[in-house]
């Protein structure tokens, strides 16, 4: 996630803020040209960004709940903007609770479009295109209309993800982490992971790809239903610490799939804050100049992978032992075997729109692999 900064006062800005500490400005985020901007208005309903004075927008429809900050030209037909033009349903908003549910699960929505539109990625909503489009469902617990495994009632099928609204409640989420035994699950996650269903079926089905992710992944005809059936009654498969990336990647080569897809933007989008932050690591122990580090790139259009890897794995050393500073669990509690970086790899390629997949050579990213 690239900072922002206050065109009126230079105040650092997020990409969730929606005024200006310092100055008081509102805030307004324009999509096409990937800014915050500071806003004037003359009647609160049509507003001028300094980035963009000339040019007259309104808020998206979804900011009068609080729930989008996004802009949309004045006097254009379309009254959402890019992000909630991929909701199909929303939560019912009478509900007391929903409301909150569903500003969060806004946020991490809007995130994720964020980077998808930083990495190029095609994105159509269902309205525009039926076929290849992307639609969300926001539903409440026994209103979920597809299932994946037997706790998570979350998923995607052609084109139309699902969640349920409760995993936008910090408790109830941790509590279905801990019932899975799984080392790390958010709200932002769920996004990420479900998306990459959806690019799967996008860029993989039947395309150029489609013979080297079986060679990679294994063969995606293996049934599904029964693999997450035998995944939740056996557990994960011995040894999958060597060939994927999480547990529950190893129950399925599509599950396989989209959680490296997921961890492929994960990585990415942190890189990118650490870059916006100046951020340089140079461990004053140990001696090791594999874990030295410093982003002078930009990752969401870095072409070498291996150059993603080398600043990769030392900021998650720096991370996860801040982390511990402050008396949490690592902030990334996963280890990238080579048979996953891999795969990592492949995910670059499809998503660069190379087929340049060959392994590293370069020393440091070998040792960094086994580290």
């Amino acid at each position: 996630m690239k900072l922002f900064e206050c065109q009126h006062c230079g105040q650092l800005l997020y990409f969730e803020n929606t005024r200006c500490e310092r100055c008081g400005h509102v805030l307004g985020y324009l999509c096409d040209r990937e800014i915050l901007s500071a806003l004037t208005s003359k009647d609160g309903s049509l507003w001028f960004p300094l980035a963009a004075p000339n040019e007259q927008f309104v808020f998206c429809a979804n900011a009068a709940y609080d729930a989008c900050n996004w802009l949309v030209p004045a006097g254009g037909q379309d009254t959402f903007c890019r992000a909630c033009r991929l909701n199909r349903t929303i939560p019912n908003l009478d509900e007391p609770g929903n409301l909150f549910l569903w500003q969060r699960l806004e946020t991490a929505k809007h995130c994720l479009v964020y980077g998808l539109q930083r990495l190029g990625l095609p994105l159509a909503n269902k309205f525009e295109d039926a076929g290849k489009g992307l639609a969300f469902d926001f539903l409440a617990g026994s209103e979920a209309t597809f299932r994946e495994g037997t706790h998570v009632i979350t998923g995607h099928s052609r084109g139309l993800i699902t969640i349920d609204i409760s995993e936008a409640d910090d408790a109830e989420r941790e509590r279905h982490r801990r019932d899975l035994a799984e080392p790390y699950r958010t709200l932002l996650g769920h996004f990420r992971h479900e998306v990459g269903h959806y690019y799967w079926e996008r860029l993989v089905r039947g395309g150029v790809w489609h013979e080297a992710f079986r060679e990679m992944f294994g063969d995606e005809q293996l049934d599904y239903g029964s693999a997450l059936q035998a995944h939740y009654a056996k557990g994960a498969k011995t040894g999958w610490q060597g060939r994927y990336v999480s547990s529950y990647a190893s129950a399925h080569p599509w599950e396989d799939f989209a959680e490296t897809w997921a961890h492929y933007l994960h990585i990415v989008d942190t890189l990118e804050t650490a870059a916006a932050f100046g951020l340089r690591v140079r461990p004053k122990a140990g001696r090791n100049p594999v874990l030295d580090m410093d982003i002078d790139f930009d990752p969401c259009r870095q072409e070498d992978f291996d150059a993603l890897v080398a600043a990769w794995l030392p900021l998650t050393y720096a991370v996860n032992g801040l982390n511990h500073s402050m008396g949490q669990q690592d902030l990334y509690p996963f280890v990238l075997a080579p048979e996953v970086m891999g795969k990592l790899r492949f995910v670059h390629g499809l998503i660069r729109g190379n087929t340049a997949t060959k392994r590293a050579k370069d020393p440091k990213v070998e040792q960094l692999w086994w580290a």
